[in-house]
């Protein structure tokens, strides 16, 4: 197929083809003529999934980048890869509080959560930070949230990741759709969340 079929069987605009051509985060078609290449079904998926990376995912393109490097490694095992996908939808850093102690009352709280579960997670990653930002933003607001309420979360979300991932094959997992899964689910989550809460608050309010 040539580019103009690729744009419009994803919706992507062939500019915006061009340029993930130009930037390898999509690969080259098979050269037909000057100026001119054939794209064929890989092409199609690669565009579809950098796609739901930037439009649904909401993913800056380094980070798709980095993501789709990952997925290709074909020797950085399945742990590895969703580390990845955790490290690209978590910032690296957020906004600390004006109180030094509120942060790391935070973060040994989240520790705690990590300890309880029997997690295998750094609680100085990246994803362990930002839950312990958004603890101690919450205590600074006056909110009143504390880590039994996030117990509760935790052990809803673990059934729901154990659930996630025997959706993959052990023998030759695909790993796209498994990064796929795992950054669009997330979003999803948080719609069902936003749909849940719009629904609840006009029981209890409206």
């Amino acid at each position: 197929m040539r580019i103009s079929d690729l744009s419009r069987q994803t919706g992507v605009p062939v500019p915006t083809i061009k340029f993930y051509l130009r930037e390898r985060l999509l690969p080259p078609g098979e050269p037909t003529g000057r100026n001119q290449a054939a794209y064929g079904e890989a092409h199609l998926r690669r565009l579809r999934l950098i796609r739901a990376f930037t439009t649904i995912g909401q993913l800056d393109l380094t980070s798709v980048r980095t993501l789709l490097a990952a997925i290709e490694n074909e020797k950085l095992p399945l742990p590895g890869l969703f580390d990845v996908v955790n490290r690209t939808q978590v910032p690296q850093e957020g906004p600390r509080p004006d109180n030094a102690s509120v942060l790391r009352s935070a973060r040994d709280s989240v520790e705690g959560l990590i300890k309880e579960h029997g997690w295998q997670v750094d609680p100085d990653a990246p994803v362990s930070t930002h839950l312990a930002q958004v603890l101690a933003a919450l205590r600074q607001l006056g909110c009143d949230c504390e880590m039994d309420f996030f117990t509760a979360y935790a052990e809803a979300t673990e059934q729901l990741i154990v659930r996630e991932l025997d959706l993959l094959s052990p023998e030759k997992p695909n790993r796209a759709a498994a990064a796929a899964r795992s950054v669009l689910l997330e979003v999803a989550l948080t719609a069902i969340r936003r749909m849940a809460l719009e629904h609840h608050v006009a029981l209890r309010f409206g």
